[in-house]
């Protein structure tokens, strides 16, 4: 054997040459595939589709007693959680120096479009000084007062120091099924679907300082659809995914 054989290694060009023809499996991320892309992008169309049940009213229609303190009064959310059930949510809005409470006989109303139905889980809440709100009872059906008979009424014990600044209750359909969060309630006579027994204090509210006027407020045809927040982050997730797999792909064949 030849003692002085000597046995060439490979140029650093080699070396490297080599290893892209060897590895190429270690360049590839799960973000360059096309598949992995077009699922990010079904999954955003989904979850587009998917979209929440929900739709808000705006009552912004004051009687005489309070249409001198100017709306929106309250607004009031119907999210229907399936065929069968929904959640109504009055929230009180403010505006020009003063709040607008709920309370009293009727403090809320709606009217329900079922042929029967239960109503419970009665929530309220009040943000501001002294108040003791509620408790809350089934009103039945009843009169918002300027505004004609309403099918489904809530209570609240005794006046003003016992207002709510948010009222929440269930409603059961006992008859049927809801398709959307906008066949849950029906218009009356006059097409109003929600209504509300309104206290005009200060902004911010106080027990002490008393309520100025009391009346009442209804929707005056104002709806606004509301998308689920979590449907958006999926939409948004899913473009995410997609715009950075092909991103990540266009800078992999540059």
């Amino acid at each position: 054997m030849n003692k002085n054989l000597v046995v060439a290694q490979p140029t650093d060009d080699q070396t490297r040459a080599r290893s892209h023809i060897l590895e190429p499996s270690m360049k590839t991320t799960i973000f360059q595939s096309p598949a992995v892309c077009l699922i990010g992008v079904l999954l955003a169309c989904t979850a587009q589709t998917a979209s929440a049940d929900l739709i808000t009213y705006t009552l912004n229609t004051g009687n005489d007693a309070i249409a001198g303190y100017a709306g929106p009064y309250a607004s009031a959310e119907v999210n229907r959680t399936d065929a069968t059930h929904a959640t109504i949510t009055f929230t009180s809005l403010g505006g020009g120096g003063y709040s607008f409470l709920f309370g009293g006989q009727g403090a809320v109303g709606v009217n329900v479009n079922a042929a029967s139905w239960t109503v419970g889980s009665f929530i309220g809440t009040n943000g501001g000084t002294g108040f003791t709100p509620g408790p809350f009872s089934n009103g039945g059906a009843g009169n918002e007062d300027g505004f004609g008979l309403f099918n489904q009424t809530v209570n609240s014990f005794d006046g003003y120091t016992h207002s709510s600044d948010l009222i929440s209750f269930v409603l059961a359909n006992t008859s049927g099924t809801w398709a959307s969060a906008a066949s849950v309630l029906g218009g009356n006579a006059n097409d109003f679907f929600v209504a509300a027994h309104i206290f005009v204090t200060s902004d911010p509210a106080t027990a002490s300082s008393g309520a100025f006027v009391t009346g009442f407020a209804t929707n005056g045809g104002v709806v606004t659809n509301v998308p689920e927040p979590s449907t958006l982050a999926l939409f948004g997730l899913g473009l995410g995914l997609a715009g950075l797999g092909f991103a990540r792909r266009r800078r992999a064949m540059n």
